[in-house]
């Protein structure tokens, strides 16, 4: 656990997708519980939260929602879980954030539930907690460059400028940062949000023309496990790491 104060005891943790880039794996299963290294990859998430002091996690919930649901419910380990039911509508990531605000405090990390990553110097909830400034950022975002983005084979998703403001990749081009589905949110980037389902990429785009929203740049080894191709490579990272 980091002995730097963290910004949040809270954390969303992204959990009700589709999983459809995961199939077949997520014929019969929710991505969350598909396994890497022994773990479901939401334990990997959930475990990296405890152990960053983190106390409580908000977890929505939509495929096969009573599944995840019953895994979280004999997990023996913390954070304290509580559930963000979309059972009747796929809200996405923009819409799930804003779905859950009354479980959340501000601001509150907010995290995929298929994140695997190893931390550089300092845990990366500490990481994010010693970037954090209310005053002018709505969102900070974990970036990993493209050398520490295991499994990776995309072209980038954003550049920082030299004060880590956030600008998109354009398109043709190459960004140098991936964002790695961790980021430290502030409940003003869910204000005046669409209703229903969007993608978090909305809020983004508001507060970029604002200039408030702030990346920086993860230290540590972070993987892509998007579909079952990367799970024996990351598995063998971890192995070796």
């Amino acid at each position: 656990m980091s002995q730097y104060p963290l910004a949040s005891d809270t954390a969303m943790v992204l959990a009700a997708g589709m999983g459809k880039r995961m199939r077949p794996l997520t014929a019969s299963q929710p991505k969350p519980l598909v396994r890497v290294a022994g773990r479901a990859l939401i334990d990997h998430a959930l475990d990296r939260l405890e152990e960053a002091g983190v106390s409580n996690a908000v977890v929505n919930v939509h495929y096969l929602a009573d599944a995840l649901e019953g895994h979280l419910s004999v997990r023996k380990r913390g954070p304290a879980t509580q559930i963000s039911d979309e059972r009747d509508a796929l809200l996405e990531t923009g819409g799930g954030m804003v779905r859950a605000q009354g479980l959340l405090p501000d601001p509150f990390f907010c995290l995929n539930s298929d994140n695997i990553w190893i931390d550089g110097p300092e845990n990366i909830f500490a990481d994010l907690s010693r970037g954090w400034d209310p005053e002018k950022m709505d969102a900070l975002l974990m970036m990993v460059p493209h050398a520490r983005a295991r499994n990776y084979r995309g072209d980038g998703d954003f550049h920082l400028d030299a004060d880590g403001r956030v600008s998109r990749r354009r398109q043709g081009r190459v960004a140098p940062f991936i964002f790695t589905g961790i980021q430290l949110v502030s409940k003003r980037l869910l204000r005046d949000a669409p209703e229903g389902g969007f993608s978090t990429n909305v809020l983004w785009s508001r507060a970029i023309e604002e200039g408030r929203l702030y990346g920086m740049s993860h230290q540590g080894e972070w993987f892509e496990v998007g579909e079952p191709g990367a799970i024996k490579p990351t598995e063998e990272y971890l192995t070796r790491a």
